[in-house]
């Protein structure tokens, strides 16, 4: 069996283009259209649609090492594209546990679609298993939504946002209603995202004001609060690891970058390149020690999920565990790198200073460390109390 080429989808000379723009995009601070364009071109918005759909038909692990990739070039850009694989992976997850009722994400992002991600809204620590958004039942089995969702990336460019909302008037409720709207003039975005780093995701901020998904576009009804439905699953799961994924990518550039630092650096006391400096090279041995350890657990939690296995009641915690590690060890990398690239990487032109900025935003995805401890604890220890 041939092993699996992120090269074959992401070729070096796409990733050196979207590379050369990165600088810019983050400058402005606006959304990477070249990027994207190019990467509908290479078909990487259906890597994770089935063949016969129309898709590359790739397994989670696959799209995985892909964002490792693409991360490398263009964190912001990785980050922003995540959030429509976070919604063909959650249709790929259902599928492959006989759930079909989300064929429409894999159809349409095959025709074109642009997927987005409404979940997060500000101060919902609840996250998935509860919503401030307002579903209000339909006629006909449809829904309007109404509220306030935040971090929506892809803002400028989505067709659909995949959401929730509470629904607390229905006989049977109250229920988290997940669902599908298109983008219309019920729904208001806010050119709202400066932020430190990871400018380009432009990730601002969605008003609802009653827009309607119809019933073939409402494809989950659960109770709120803890909940182990296949949607609640598919969302974390793959959430957390395209999440690590692009991390991951942003600690191998900088492990990339810190090496070429130290061979292109002579020393004026020694005369000595910096790669032969003991300090430096147990910095960098550090540093790709923290990123080789990345790779076994990305590769074999995301092959997990794809074979279907059962960890049970530990499943959360290690999604949160992953994602925590990734981001973590992401940010130690870069902190390293900064150091063994001396001065220079303070300067903004410089490319470790954005991946400094961009890295920081990983502290802030869900799981936060709060929650990430919170739920390994859980599932070692129990409930508090308990």
């Amino acid at each position: 069996m041939t092993a699996f080429d992120p090269a074959g989808i992401l070729p070096d000379d796409l990733l050196e283009r979207i590379r050369s723009r990165a600088a810019q995009v983050d400058a402005e601070n606006r959304f990477p259209d070249e990027d994207l364009a190019e990467l509908v071109d290479a078909g990487y918005l259906r890597i994770l649609v089935p063949e016969a759909l129309g898709g590359f038909g790739l397994s989670l692990a696959d799209a995985s090492a892909l964002q490792q990739r693409l991360a490398t070039a263009a964190p912001a850009t990785a980050l922003a594209i995540n959030m429509h694989l976070v919604w063909t992976g959650v249709a790929k997850v259902l599928a492959d546990r006989g759930i079909d009722s989300l064929r429409f994400v894999q159809e349409g992002a095959a025709s074109g679609d642009v997927f987005a991600f409404g979940i997060s809204e500000a101060g919902n620590d609840l996250v998935l298993f509860g919503s401030d958004t307002v579903a209000e039942p339909l006629p006909g089995g449809g829904y309007s939504f109404a509220g306030t969702k935040i971090f929506t990336s892809l803002a400028p460019v989505w067709t659909q946002l995949g959401l929730h909302g509470l629904d607390t008037t229905s006989p049977d409720g109250p229920k988290m209603v997940y669902a599908f709207v298109p983008r219309s003039d019920a729904v208001l975005t806010r050119d709202d995202w400066d932020t430190l780093g990871m400018r380009g995701t432009q990730s601002r901020t969605t008003e609802l004001h009653g827009a309607v998904a119809p019933a073939d576009r409402v494809v989950r009804r659960v109770d709120p609060g803890p909940n182990p439905d296949p949607i609640v699953f598919g969302i974390f799961s793959v959430f957390e690891v395209l999440l690590a994924s692009v991390y991951t990518g942003i600690a191998r550039r900088a492990l990339d970058l810190a090496v070429a630092a130290a061979r292109g650096r002579v020393s004026k006391k020694t005369g000595m390149p910096y790669s032969d400096d003991p300090d430096i090279r147990w910095r960098i041995a550090e540093m790709a020690l923290a990123y080789d350890g990345m790779l076994p657990q990305l590769a074999a939690i995301a092959t997990d999920i794809d074979a279907r296995a059962d960890h049970g009641g530990l499943w959360f915690a290690k999604l949160s565990g992953l994602k925590h590690r990734a981001v973590v060890t992401a940010k130690r990398v870069v902190d390293e790198a900064m150091l063994v690239a001396g001065g220079s990487s303070y300067f903004t032109r410089n490319e470790l200073s954005r991946l400094s900025r961009d890295v920081l935003a990983g502290m802030f995805h869900p799981s936060d460390p709060e929650s990430a401890h919170s739920t390994v604890a859980a599932a070692w220890l129990g409930p508090v109390g308990a």
